[in-house]
């Protein structure tokens, strides 16, 4: 795609733009310091000697899918206040009806936890979580750790990392965020971009072009060039929130005097300094994104990567159709029938949502409006839904006219919530096609069930080019081909006076004194064993795709009610991709239950003399199920695809590659054995097989990373080696513990 360029291989950034080589240069090692993310990762260092980072964050931020959980893993673990700012959210279940009492519960939870440990408490359908965090949270140099995978602030020169919930508990017990120093990626910008052509058509782009192969897995995005200056702060925050989908680590940007505005306009002028890489500063990587080149795109089913022009899919709606159908046959089971929705010609869309995080944006929001003057939605099957990101900016978009505007083109205006995002808000039709200025489309997100037959597809796209098709009625259009005067320049205003007057400011002011309100539905935590010896798995679920989800190892939507019960929640887990998964997992710990008990099934004990074990090895060996995928882990942070499977007796991973770090170490933190195998091992793994790990307890102690093992299948024993590459120390101890909670049990790591 020649809107992006890459450079595999050593660029440095002089004065003079990227090169590759030179006279004069810094050694790369010299040339790394004087990144930005490195000035910035070593301030928040805590050095250790071992060669990693041992990050302290500046902030923490949850939202209500997450937070009950974090504080009850904190609080089991030995907490007794929040060592930072903690802001709780409450963007994900603020709709959700499912459950009867469950979600206000939660928020009930929240607010009293806010009161007793000194946090930050920001109530329903006030903000979205991350632009709570830009408007109050964000500073130059700072950085912020979320339980959200799009925790993302980048543009604001904050440092933002999503990981899952174990990672907030060991900062909320002053403990360290540890990773290997992360490589980084020199993104540089150059150009204009074209009326028409909005954040998300630049996102689409880098997605499409990096993370198919992991261009940028796991290392830090710096964003630079001359066509930044020219980006308003909305755009940059469009761009970088969406890095997520990438599989990077995460982003910064140079600051300059549109950001330094941002912060004046918000009432944190203290929080701007001027950032940007020193001259001779070394990246491993770099992407060219030219926005003059750069025109409006599509990213089709089933992933953000799915990157296609706009231009493209109008002028050829057939064969892309035709291709994600069977994309849905292949990942889902299921016949989407998407070319139904030619007609003639012309490819109708049956919904528009424009909302979140990365869609809800002021500037974006006018563009669609200004957009809409040109035409109108029509009364047809096709609808537009907006969602402002917090109420400061709901209050600016009334005061400038611009929700009337939509409201009288016939868009509908909805409060600010995230559940478009992952299937909880404006669910489409059964087989129909939604376009969305939203992070994901994923297999689910937009909340269809395949295994009842209910599916659907989404298309991301910018706000800019679904207003164009919301103008038409819904005929698929690039906001290109409209012609429009763009809005208005508006004097930019941010009113606080909704979060003065709602949210919860308890940050340095804990209350041990104060009662924690608990509803029916919130559970602690059950005991979760330690590591056995020996460890006896039963492979309960194999898939082999090429990328499993988080969404598919435990579905969003309606089982988001859930995420403060993990006994009830744990039987969600891989519902719609393998709905046998949690039968198996619970027969195979019943039989590790009797194991544990004296009384080991026959059954066991014939597994046993298959693999050539004397009976006796049973009483060191934990017995457990596992799962098998080619590549799991990718997208959302959330630490329950984990969790889930720990609950139900779940063991051990094994897979070819983990997606991402955080699903990785959220396996790791629910003391599940994170095992990666050689695809030249060529094992085909089936359903009901076992995997017998000896000694794996005294392999763990040596930090050995090869793990010889034996795999019982088909009634054939062969040999095969796993792998442990990559494991801390820590990392190591937290699995011998059985999880992170029992390894703050024990007096390991800090408490607060």
């Amino acid at each position: 795609m020649s809107i992006l360029k890459r450079t595999d291989g050593g660029v440095w950034l002089t004065a003079k733009g990227p090169v590759t080589e030179g006279q004069g240069l810094p050694s790369a090692e010299e040339g790394r310091k004087r990144t930005m993310s490195y000035g910035i990762l070593r301030g928040h260092n805590t050095d250790k000697g071992d060669g990693l980072l041992h990050v302290r964050f500046d902030s923490l931020i949850s939202h209500d899918i997450t937070y009950v959980g974090i504080i009850q893993t904190a609080m089991a673990s030995g907490m007794t206040a929040f060592p930072v700012p903690y802001v709780m959210t409450n963007c994900h279940n603020s709709l959700c009806a499912v459950g009867g009492t469950i979600n206000a519960d939660d928020h009930a939870f929240g607010l009293s936890a806010a009161k007793k440990f000194g946090g930050i408490f920001v109530p329903p359908n006030q903000a979205v979580i991350h632009e709570y965090a830009r408007e109050m949270m964000a500073g130059c140099g700072r950085m912020i750790l979320g339980s959200d995978s799009h925790t993302r602030y980048g543009a604001l020169g904050t440092m933002g990392v999503g990981e899952g919930g174990p990672e907030i508990v060991k900062q909320l017990l002053s403990d360290t965020y540890d990773v290997p120093a992360p490589g980084t990626v020199l993104v540089w910008v150059t150009g204009t971009p074209r009326r028409g052509v909005g954040p998300h058509d630049a996102a689409i782009a880098l997605c499409g072009a990096t993370y198919k192969d992991g261009f940028v897995k796991n290392r830090i995005l710096e964003f630079a060039g001359p066509g930044v200056a020219g980006l308003s702060m909305d755009y940059r925050i469009g761009i970088d929130v969406m890095t997520t989908e990438t599989a990077a680590l995460s982003s910064i940007w140079v600051t300059d005097s549109r950001t330094e505005e941002y912060f004046a306009r918000h009432g944190r002028p203290e929080a701007y300094k001027a950032i940007a890489p020193g001259e001779g500063a070394y990246y491993d990587r770099m992407i060219h994104l030219d926005l003059d080149a750069l025109e409006p795109m599509a990213a089709l089913p089933f992933h953000p990567s799915e990157a296609v022009t706009l231009r493209e899919l109008i002028a050829d709606p057939g064969d892309h159709l035709r291709e994600t159908e069977k994309r849905a046959l292949k990942q889902l089971g299921v016949e989407l029938k998407l070319t139904d929705k030619l007609v003639g010609n012309k490819l109708m869309i049956d919904q528009g949502i424009i909302a979140g995080c990365a869609g809800g944006m002021f500037d974006n929001i006018a563009e669609a409006a200004a957009i809409l003057r040109s035409g109108e939605i029509g009364s047809g099957s096709f609808g537009l839904s907006v969602y402002p990101p917090s109420t400061p900016v709901q209050l600016e978009l009334e005061r400038c006219g611009i929700s009337g505007e939509l409201l009288a083109a016939g868009a509908v205006l909805k409060p600010c919530f995230c559940g478009p995002c992952f299937g909880a808000g404006d669910v489409p039709v059964c087989n129909g096609l939604s376009i969305r200025h939203t992070t994901r489309n994923f297999p689910n997100r937009e909340g269809s069930r395949p295994s009842d037959g209910q599916s659907a597809g989404v298309i991301l796209m910018d706000a800019r080019s679904i207003a164009a098709t919301a103008s038409r009625g819904g005929v698929l259009t690039s906001a290109m081909d409209i012609d429009y005067a763009p809005p208005a320049a508006y004097e930019r205003r941010f009113d606080p006076a909704p979060y003065e007057k709602r949210v919860y400011f308890g940050y340095g002011k804990a209350d041990a004194s104060a009662a924690l309100r608990f509803g029916p539905n919130i559970v602690p935590w059950p005991e979760i064993p330690d590591c056995a010896e020996n460890l006896l798995v039963k492979l309960c679920s194999v898939l082999e795709d090429e990328v499993t989800t988080t969404d598919e190892l435990i579905p969003s939507g309606e089982t988001s009610s859930y995420r403060s019960n993990p006994l009830k929640l744990a039987d969600f887990a891989l519902s719609r991709r393998d709905p046998a998964y949690v039968g198996l997992s619970k027969a195979a710990q019943a039989w590790e239950r009797a194991r544990a008990a004296g009384k080991a099934p026959e059954e066991l004990r014939e597994i046993m003399a298959s693999l050539g074990l004397p009976a006796d090895t049973l009483a060191d060996t934990r017995f457990g199920s596992a799962i098998f995928a080619r590549k799991p882990g990718d997208g959302s942070a959330r630490e329950q695809a984990a969790s889930c499977q720990r609950i139900l007796g779940g063991c051990a991973n094994i897979c070819y590659e983990f997606a991402t770090k955080r699903y990785r170490s959220n396996c790791v933190n629910w003391g599940i054995a994170p095992f990666t195998i050689s695809r030249e091992q060529g094992v085909t793994w089936q359903v009901g097989d076992y995997l017998y790990v000896p000694g794996l307890k005294e392999k763990l102690l040596k930090m050995e990373t090869a793990i010889p093992a034996k795999l019982l299948s088909g009634g054939v024993v062969r040999d095969v080696t796993l792998s442990l590459e990559g494991l801390g120390e820590e990392e190591r101890d937290i699995l011998l513990a059985g999880c992170l909670m029992n390894w703050y049990k024990q007096g390991k790591g800090t408490k607060a």
